[in-house]
This record gives structure tokens, sequence and C-alpha cells, in this order.
């Protein structure tokens, strides 16, 4: 039969069957199906039927919305002159005090190269290992943007290496560097924006004209003068590798401050220019090490200066990104003898840091060590190093306060106060002495007892009050200088001196103006307020002059009245001199950065010297000022009876027993001058031995201390020399 004849007699028999009542059911098994019943779609293929066709219709959304959106942006871009005219970043002009131009800091930009004059060789080794599908992506590489979401999903939320050269460059023109999701989806844009705006040719030649490469350098050719000494149209391939491979860290890969890291990174550079077929294997088989790096010669030692001064900015400007220019207090004669003070004295594998302030606080010169170039760490401002036997000055000022006087009689004598035994740095005692020649050649012992009578804690509050804002220790050994300190500070201590026990700031801005003339900032004088009475400040300064004239610090005499301290601490790792003379105070320090002994450092040698060579120079135009060291002393030390012990004066600050700084018209009314409640016994009129010879018997012991006696002899141990 045939299988027409077939299917007529299937239709027959389901029509019998309908005839009958019988129905089939609506989907029969079909030869070859093992008989299985059929089955209708099921819920999930319609709800993904569904997903499809609506997932479908989103994108299509979201594509227009995103054609519209980058088209909006390419109309809202600047025309290609104006991006080219486009500097970024902010130019300072720094000057000097006289108004001369000190130095400008801010981006660097060298000569605009048009696409055409750039080197092939740069613009392949950029693309090769910045973007290598720059030439055929839309401004956003798919490629490297599902590498992005992939990072994403794994859970690094950091949103980074995804940008093409396109996404850089609308960056660098438009956006900041925050790695949110916010910015990458607007750098996206911008980048679609800037490849339907200008072709890939602009797009290069702006980039490569702009991109930063460290070292201030904007552009190519400034790298290439910066690097090189040349301009950017004679780089070779070696040079351009090198270049391009500063874009991903220019602080890392700069050859100026790590050569071989330069090269390792070049290296990667020219691989995978070979891998792009953009050079030969004998082109990229180059010595990169053989590239002749430019010289970097010293630079001027102001750039520590300026290291410390232009953060301050942020503190007293507003937000501005128009080029300013700050006016300063470095005096450039003063700044220049400093420099060759510091190099000409510091002995050999040693560093040297200078600080010199005028009478009110403004930095006239500030040296942070030897050669900028070879390291810009400030050991002026930064460093922290022990001040030796300079930090002595707070251990008298705090006696002079409690009552001594220069001419008081002391005794150095072995000493042990809580199991520490300072030593004199000639292992001798002298006996009785005064306190002006104690200071002069700062001997260790007296300096322990008095810091012990009148109280470490005592000591400690002084140098607070001073300008000593460093961690300062309160046991026996801090009144020889075991407390590290930076050089800024103790040189703002003995500028109080100087200024007459006023309180100085160390500044260095004295006003700040816009591009168009305007002030911006201005620094408003001001007198600091009296730390200590006058009769402190003409004891100590009787000390100060006495140290120079006759003790440790001879050789920072100068030809004039010259006021100051020396400071060595153990095994010579630190040398000091700080002093002032014509209302100039200058503090020098030398030592290793790795704190290791230097042979022959003394601060009575290099660092005394170095401070007399800088000081000739800085104190030739000023008058030659004596020292004001009358000793007027109050009435409370001059009449030791009891009305006088409870008449304390309340004209300037008090440390109390317990080293408490108390503030004039704040001290108790029950409380005396030493620290002492209640009633004190009179002093006896006559010695104790005349006394008792007189009287023919022993007198009963006097129930108070001796107030300057010195404790038994005990075993000397090495303390801080000087």
């Amino acid at each position: 039969m045939s299988k027409r004849g077939d299917r007529l007699q299937d239709k027959g028999a389901r029509g019998k069957r309908r005839a009958a009542g019988v129905r089939s059911a609506p989907f029969e098994s079909t030869p070859g199906t093992g008989g299985g019943e059929g089955k209708p779609p099921s819920r999930l293929r319609r709800w993904l039927k569904r997903g499809f066709m609506w997932g479908g219709a989103l994108a299509l959304l979201a594509l227009v919305f995103l054609v519209f959106a980058v088209g909006f942006a390419a109309q809202s871009l600047p025309s290609y002159a104006t991006l080219k005219a486009t500097q970024p970043g902010q130019t300072i002009l720094v000057r000097a005090r006289d108004g001369r131009e000190l130095m400008e800091l801010g981006p660097s930009f060298g000569e605009w190269l048009d696409y055409d004059d750039i080197p092939e060789n740069m613009t392949n080794a950029m693309v090769a290992v910045e973007d290598k599908r720059f030439r055929s992506h839309l401004g956003v590489d798919p490629v490297r943007l599902t590498g992005a979401i992939v990072e994403g999903f794994t859970g690094d939320d950091r949103i980074g290496g995804t940008s093409t050269i396109t996404q850089q460059l609308a960056r660098n023109l438009f956006l900041n560097n925050n790695r949110s999701l916010d910015r990458k989806a607007r750098e996206a844009v911008l980048a679609m924006a800037l490849e339907w705006k200008f072709s890939k040719d602009e797009i290069l030649e702006l980039y490569l004209n702009k991109v930063y490469f460290g070292g201030g350098a904007y552009g190519i050719d400034s790298a290439s003068r910066k690097f090189f000494s040349h301009p950017a149209n004679e780089l070779s391939v070696e040079e351009a590798a090198i270049i391009a491979g500063l874009v991903k860290a220019p602080s890392r890969y700069s050859p100026t401050a790590d050569v071989q890291a330069a090269v390792d990174r070049a290296q990667v550079v020219l691989r995978l220019m070979r891998e792009q077929n953009y050079i030969s294997p004998d082109q990229a088989a180059v010595d990169v090490s053989a590239v002749q790096l430019k010289e970097q010669s010293g630079q001027n030692s102001a750039r520590y200066f300026t290291d410390w001064v232009l953060p301050q900015l942020d503190i007293i400007l507003p937000e501005t990104y128009e080029p300013i220019e700050v006016w300063t207090t470095l005096d450039i004669g003063m700044q220049r003898a400093a420099t060759a003070s510091i190099e000409a004295n510091t002995p050999d594998g040693a560093q040297g840091a200078l600080v010199s302030l005028d009478r009110d606080g403004a930095i006239l010169a500030l040296v942070g060590g030897t050669d900028y170039v070879e390291s810009n760490f400030n050991r002026a401002t930064t460093a922290m190093r022990q001040p030796g036997s300079a930090w002595k000055l707070f251990v008298y000022l705090a006696a002079l306060e409690a009552g001594y006087t220069p001419e008081d009689k002391v005794v150095d004598t072995p000493v042990k106060i809580d199991g520490w035994s300072p030593r004199n740095s000639n292992g001798r005692n002298v006996g009785e002495t005064d306190v002006r020649t104690a200071f002069a050649y700062s001997i260790n012992t007296v300096a322990a007892q008095l810091g012990n009578e009148v109280g470490f804690g005592t000591v400690a509050s002084m140098a607070r009050r001073f300008g000593i804002t460093s961690e300062v220790a309160t046991f026996p050994s801090m009144v020889l200088g075991s407390s590290e300190v930076r050089v800024i500070e103790m040189t703002q201590a003995f500028a109080v001196i100087s200024a007459e026990g006023a309180a100085v700031q160390p500044y260095g801005i004295t006003k700040v103006t816009g591009a168009s003339g305007e002030v911006l900032y201005r620094r408003e004088a001001t007198r600091g307020e009296p730390l200590v009475p006058e009769y402190v400040v003409a004891g100590v300064t009787d000390l100060l002059q006495a140290a120079v004239q006759t003790g440790t610090g001879r050789a920072a005499q100068i030809g004039r009245p010259v006021a100051g301290k020396t400071g060595t601490t153990s095994s010579n790792k630190d040398g000091w001199f700080i002093g002032f003379s014509s209302g100039i105070t200058t503090g020098v320090w030398m030592g290793r950065d790795d704190a290791k002994a230097v042979p022959g450092l003394q601060g009575g040698r290099a660092p005394a010297q170095a401070f007399a060579s800088y000081m000739r120079f800085a104190v030739k135009n000023r008058p030659v000022e004596e020292f004001d060291i009358t000793l007027e002393l109050p009435e409370w030390q001059l009449e030791p009876d009891e009305e006088a012990l409870f008449g304390a004066p309340d004209d300037y600050y008090y440390i109390d027993e317990q080293g408490n700084l108390i503030e004039p018209g704040r001290r108790e009314p029950e409380q005396t001058p030493f620290g002492v409640e209640g009633e004190q016994p009179a002093s006896p009129a006559a010695s104790q031995d005349f006394l008792e010879e007189a009287t023919g018997g022993a007198l009963p012991p006097d129930p108070r201390p001796p107030r300057r006696q010195p404790p038994p002899q005990q075993p000397a141990l090495k303390p801080f020399d000087e």
C-alpha cells in the first residue's frame, strides 16, 4: 500500500474513534521516540524566553543611552587647540626674603611635538606597554573590561589595570585618580567621546605630550631632556623604552631614583615591542644599562627648606589650583653660607644640619643634609637625635628659676642617683666651683645634682615651655640629653633666650599672592608671651656667654658677643652647637644617619666651627649687641623671711615640685614658691660652727634637708660626654 493510502487509513480510524466518544491523546508518540508521551513547553523555558527578550530590549535601551551620553560628552569636549593649551598641575614660584626668585616648583613642560615629529619607536613603545589594542578599540577595551569584571567578582574591590591610553588621557584631562566605580564609568564615557571627536593620531599626540613621567616632567620632551639631556625627537629605541616604562609608576621606575628598576622595566617594554612585531629581535636585545643618563648635579640645599615650608600652604590657604607666588623668610646669602659651612666642616661619612632663626622666629637659613640629591631626608626638621649637654640649658633654667645664681657654689664630686652614676668627660672631679664654671665646662655631675634637686619633671616641663614637643623622659640621665629631639626644636628653645625670654615660633612664609597679584595670605607680626622672668634670662645668658668665652664652646667665637652651648653624646655619635649673636640664633648638628660613632666628633669642634663660619657672614651687617646679664633678683629671693616665702611673684610662669606648669595668676594662695605648704622655719642668722663655738656645745641638727649638699661618693659609670 502506498504512503498516501496509509495516511488516509489512519485518518479514517481517528474519525471512527471520535464518533465512538474516545478522545485521543493530544500528542501521540512517533516512531523512534521510545514510546514516551509528549510534554508541553516548561515554565522555565517561557521565562528564559521572556528574559532574553527583556534583556535584549534593556541592552538596546542602554546602548541607545550610551550613544546619547557619548555624543553629548563629545559635543561638550573642548577643542583640540584648547586641550593642547591646558596644563595640569599647579605652578608655585618661591621667592626669597628680598623678593628674588628662589625656585619654581610644579609641572615642567618641554616643547610640544606634533604627531609626525614624535619618533615611531616612542609611539610603538607606549602602545605596546600601555594599550596593545589601541588602534582597534573605541576608547574602551572589551577584553580588559571583561578582565576587570572578573577581577571584581573574585573579591578584589580595586578597579584598576583596565585603562586604555584614551581612558588615561580622559582621566588626566578631566578627572582625578579616585578608583571608584563611578569615576571609572565617567572615564569610559569620556574616553569614547574622545575617540568620537578626535583621531587616533591626535589622541596619541595629546597623550604623549601630557602624560606624567615623574620628577615634575609632563610630556615626552620634558622627560627626555630631564633624563637624557636631549629633545624627544632624538630618542633611541632603548631610551623610548625607559620613558614608556615610567608611566606605570613614575617614582618607582625613575632612572634618577633607581637605575636598575628603570632598566628592568625597560626590558619588559622591549620584550612587548618584540612580541607585537614593532621591533626586530636584534633591536630588542639592546643593552639598556648602557644608556647615558643625565648627570644629576647637587641641587640647591634650599629644597630642604621648601620641603618643610610648602606643605603648610594646605593649612593657610583655601583650595586653589591657580599659579601662586610664595614669599618666604629665607635669605639667599645666608643659605649659601650655611650650605658651605656644613659642607666644609662635616666629617667624612657623616651628615650635617643647620637651622638659623631671626629674633622673631623667621627662618633665615635651613640645611637638612650635605647633598639633597643624594638624600632628601631633612635632618634639620625631621631627624630625632640626642642633644647631649646642649640639653643642660633646661636644667640650669630650672635651677636659676628655683633660686640659684651664676656665682653660687656647687661641688663637682661623684654622685649616684637611683642607681645612675654620671661621670665627667675627662674622668676627673674639681671639687667646689660655681654654677657659671660648671656650665661653661659642662660638668655632668653638677648638672645631675641640680636636676635631682629641682626635680626631673621640672626640667622636662621647662623644656616643654621652651617649645620642645618631642617626647621627654624624666629618669635621671635626662639631664644629660638622653631624650631625642629635632634640631629646629633646640634652636627654637635657644632663640627664646635671644628674644629675652619671649616665646618664639619658627616660620618660613610671610605672604602668598595669586596669579593676578592679590594677597591670599599675609602673616601678622606677633610678640610672644614671656616664658621666664628677666632675672632667669639674664642668668642663663651669663652662663651661655661663659661657655663660649672660656668653656667648651670657644671655637664658636666670632669677634663679637656670642652665647651658646655644646653637646656631645656618648661614643661621639652626635655633635651639637647652638648659640646666638646680634639677634640671630643658629643650631648645628652633625652625626651619621645610622647613629654610629664618628671619630673625633665633639660639639666644641666641627659643629662649633661650622657655627662660627656661618655666623661671621650672617651678622656682618648687623650692629654688635652686648648681652644684658645684670641679675636683678626678685624680692622673694632677696628677703628670705617667712613673709617672702609666701609672697610668690605673679607675673611669670612657675614650675611646681612635681614639674607642673603654673600659669601667671593661677598659683594657689597657700602654695609657696618652693612648693612647700605651711609655715617655714626661719634660717639661722649665723653659721652652725659659729653658734656651736659661741654656746660651747652642739646644737640640735637642722630638721630641713641641705639645699645644695652633694650626695656621698659612689662608683662612677660612663655617661654622656660634655
